[in-house]
């Protein structure tokens, strides 16, 4: 119970948003390392062949992405608080059980008896806080590849006009060190993002 908080803090919404990237970057690794180092760093002008999303900008500015982090907030503090209710009372029963031994108020029957209902209590709680871990992190992996899918749909729309070679995510601390902002592209692909998530209705993008 000591990791309890530990188990919650890994998964949290920044843990979709790196796997979000990763799994953009890696589409793209072949190309990343040599648009990096094109001229571009060097006040090269845009040929319309090269564009990037910004994904701090994609994070902060998508609805559905705002909209699916408050569902996992508030998903991920019921069941924390759903886990904290059960580890307060294997505590007091714990201490309740302790105060009875040291006070010799207890027969050796019921001591037997409560010590098995303890590790019972003990284990269903450790069965039910793996069973919430694996429902988040499935959850998760769902809403990474959802994302991705509603991305590489709208990017590909995006380019039926602009007819760029690559298009490449960016973010700080990434693995771009500079990008000329007369490539960036993200303001056009967010508002279509937006756009199909209006008219969805709100709703869950689908597959």
């Amino acid at each position: 119970m000591k990791n309890l908080s530990t188990v919650f803090s890994i998964l949290a919404l920044a843990g979709v948003i790196v796997l979000f990237t990763m799994n953009m970057s890696g589409k793209k690794e072949s190309h990343s390392t040599a648009s990096a180092t094109s001229p571009a760093s060097e006040g090269f002008a845009s040929t319309g062949k090269i564009a990037y999303v910004n994904i701090d900008s994609l994070e902060n500015n998508y609805e559905y992405l705002k909209n699916e982090k408050i569902k996992f907030e508030t998903n991920q503090a019921a069941m924390k608080a759903e886990l904290d209710k059960s580890a307060q009372q294997f505590q007091n029963d714990v201490a309740a059980y302790q105060r009875k031994v040291q006070a010799g108020t207890i027969s050796q029957p019921e001591a037997q008896a409560t010590e098995k209902r303890l590790g019972q209590m003990q284990q269903s709680f450790k069965a039910r806080e793996e069973a919430l871990n694996s429902q988040l992190m499935k959850a998760q992996e769902d809403f990474t590849k959802q994302l991705q899918a509603e991305l590489d749909r709208v990017i590909a729309e995006f380019n039926q006009d602009k007819k760029y070679d690559y298009i490449l995510s960016y973010m700080r601390s990434g693995q771009i060190l500079y990008a000329n902002k007369s490539l960036d592209v993200t303001g056009d692909v967010l508002k279509m993002l937006n756009d199909r998530y209006k008219n969805n209705g709100g709703a869950e993008q689908k597959k």
